[in-house]
This record gives structure tokens, sequence and C-alpha cells, in this order.
């Protein structure tokens, strides 16, 4: 109207419009919290880094991890991901390859603190490995396509739900992530003796080793 003001049969359909807005985002909110609290491997991972090394090692994984989750959102939204694993045994492939490379992980969180001369590729994980670690985890794509194609919050604007799913879910990813972080290293701080440091690790890297384990049998499944 010319006077500024919201037609009358506008209001209703305005405060309509936010409530149903609210109820479709609860669900969606509480999905991809519970998606990304449950420990998998990029966490155990960030808590071990965090419990075997320091806080500050452990940021450099963490900045990592947050580049590779960024592309993998981009590669489910473009759909290219789709595409990779349309080819023929190309899931089996990513997930032979995150296998194999958490059980390297495992080893660096196993072996910190020991009297073993470390060589540099198992010094502390570090930027691009957790990169990396995202970008083969099978877990990470099931995860940003159920998010990104899993609920309708906006169906008349693909671009806006998009952008919106993708805000809320960086909202919850880097404090929940960051809160791993900052257990395992806090786990490091109250562990003062070296016999109390290397059952942490030993217990870190088994934690990683289930996973590896859990990787093999649905590999096999």
């Amino acid at each position: 109207s010319l006077g500024g003001k919201m037609p009358a049969n506008y209001l209703p359909a305005f405060y309509f419009h936010k409530i149903i807005l609210k109820i479709t985002m609860i669900p969606f909110v509480s999905a991809v919290f519970f998606l990304i609290i449950t420990p998998g491997p990029a966490v155990l991972a960030l808590a071990g880094v965090g419990a075997s090394f320091s806080f500050n090692h452990g940021i450099k994984f963490l900045i990592g991890l947050a580049i590779g989750h960024i592309l993998v959102s981009l590669l489910v939204i473009s759909g290219l991901i789709t595409i990779v694993f349309s080819v023929p045994h190309m899931r089996t492939v990513f997930l032979f390859l995150s296998t194999i490379f958490l059980l390297y992980l495992a080893i660096k969180i196993f072996i910190q603190g020991s009297s073993i001369s470390l060589p540099n590729y198992l010094a502390a994980p570090n930027t691009i490995e957790g990169i990396f670690l995202q970008l083969i985890n099978p877990k990470a794509y099931a995860v940003h396509t159920i998010i990104f194609s899993g609920f309708s919050i906006f169906p008349e604007n693909f671009i806006y739900e998009t952008i919106w799913k993708f805000v809320v879910m960086n909202a919850i990813w880097f404090p929940i992530h960051f809160a791993w972080l900052a257990a395992g290293s806090n786990i490091k701080k109250i562990a003062i003796r070296p016999s109390t440091q290397k059952m942490i690790n030993i217990t870190m890297g088994n934690l990683l080793l289930l996973t590896v384990i859990l990787s093999f049998v649905s590999l096999s499944a």
C-alpha cells in the first residue's frame, strides 16, 4: 500500500509462514545436531589429536577438517559427488582409502609420546591431512546428502534453502568439533604422568581402530 502498511489479509499469512518455518526447522536442526555430534572418523581423530598431541596441533587439524567439510558441501550441493559415486565400485574405493588413512592416524596416536624416534610423516596430523580425511570419508558425503536433500524448508527457492541449511549446519558443526578438540586436549592436561598419557593414547588409538574395523565390516557387507 502507499502508506507502507501491510494489507490486513497479509498479516495472518505472514505469521503462519513464520510458524511453519519454526516447525520445519525443529526436525532439521535436531537431525543436523545428532548427525554431527555422533562420533565418527573425523571427530574421533580430532579428539585423539587433542588428547595425544596438543590443542594447537588439534587446531591445525581442525582447520583442515573445516576446509574439507566445506568442500564436501560444495561437491554434494553441485551434484558432482553423485556423478563420482555413479562410477562402479567408487564408494568402495573411498571406504578403502578412508580405512587405510584412519589406520595411519591411529598409528600416529598410538606411538605419540613413546620412546620411538618418529619420522616426519608420523608427526602430529596437520591441515592437509584434515582436508584429505574429509574428502575420502564416505560418512561425510552421506551426512551432507541427508542434510541438503532430506528436508524441505523452502521448496519454492532452492538457493535460499541451500544457503539457510549451510548456515545452520555450520553453526552446529564448528562448535561441536571445537568441543571435541577441547575435550581431547583437556584430557591431555589432566594426564600429568607419562603412564597415564600412554594409556590415553592407547585408548584413543583403539577407538580409531574400532572405526577401521567397522569400516571393513561395512565394506564386506
